[in-house]
């Protein structure tokens, strides 16, 4: 597993750098409810059985960057990765989960495996090969999508994410570090680092906004298909980034550094001061992050 030295970067670094900018033109207020696609993008709904999924793509014809996103989120939190990929030459494409803003379940229907809706979102767009972004609980999709389909994969990135990795004494440590009532304590609390919460009200106010919105009617949780312990993640074969976030409280360093090393010639970052939205809070760095594994393989 190759290590790589933390990365450092200021807000002001973030707002004013290239990667983090420019941001979406017109960019919405932070108490806007109303969300949509990255100025630019095309909107599509993906039919899948039981679900019709939004999606959006930047269009071009560089490498692909399938975006999934977090449990409190939806397609619309991309907004600091999609002109920052599109304008480095990736084909940036994401898509809202079932259940999750925009996408609507039918009653009764079978959730059905997130491998299968990965697939027809790739099909939908044409996609040979791309690579597979997953943050949180996005991130849980991302390795069991690379066991079952390797061939269509360039790369995969895991951030902020516990990877629904089943290994007893790590479950174990994960229950550890969160205390009885977590997951009942605010998101904001939960998924952005206190650095973030005290110094970036209006951002703060923003990702709020959008994990407001990010479930429609309940959330629902897909199986996956290989039961992910540590021989079974050892057998992903395909190029790996795993990002952490140094203030995450759900999957810190530590952690995260374990589940990479599982992973045969995985690649590790931390990005310092972030909590569990580095997508988020720390854009520059992460973007940075993101881009520079990608230049690796992307040809591949």
């Amino acid at each position: 597993m190759h290590k790589t030295m933390p990365i450092r970067a200021t807000r002001r670094a973030i707002l004013a750098g290239a990667l983090a900018a420019p941001l979406i033109p017109a960019l919405a207020r932070a108490g806007d409810a109303s969300f949509g696609a990255p100025a630019g993008a095309v909107e599509r709904i993906v039919p899948v059985a039981g679900a019709k999924l939004w999606s959006w793509d930047s269009g071009g014809k560089g490498a692909p960057i399938l975006l999934l996103h977090p449990a409190t989120g939806s397609a619309a939190i991309w907004e600091y990765q999609y002109a920052a990929f599109r304008d480095a030459g990736y084909r940036v494409i994401a898509y809202s989960r079932r259940g999750h803003y925009r996408s609507p379940v039918e009653a009764g229907s079978n959730p059905g495996f997130s491998v299968d809706d990965v697939d027809a979102v790739a099909d939908a767009y044409g996609l040979k090969r791309f690579f597979l972004l997953g943050s949180a609980a996005g991130g849980f999709m991302v390795p069991d999508y690379a066991l079952a389909r390797p061939e269509r994969l360039m790369g995969i990135v895991m951030a902020c994410t516990q990877g629904a990795a089943a290994d007893p004494a790590f479950r174990a440590s994960i229950s550890r570090i969160l205390p009885e009532g977590f997951s009942k304590m605010p998101a904001s609390f939960r998924e952005l680092g206190p650095s973030y919460r005290a110094t970036e009200p209006e951002g703060m106010a923003r990702w709020e906004a959008l994990e407001h919105v990010a479930t429609i009617d309940g959330r629902y949780r897909q199986k996956p298909r290989n039961v992910l312990d540590w021989p079974t993640v050892g057998r992903i074969a395909v190029p790996t980034l795993v990002i952490a976030g140094g203030a995450d409280l759900y999957i810190p360093p530590a952690l995260a550094r374990i589940y990479a090393g599982h992973i045969p010639g995985s690649r590790f970052e931390v990005i310092e001061d972030s909590g569990h939205s580095a997508y988020w809070e720390k854009p520059a760095a992460f973007n940075r992050a993101v881009l520079k594994f990608a230049a690796r393989y992307r040809r591949g």
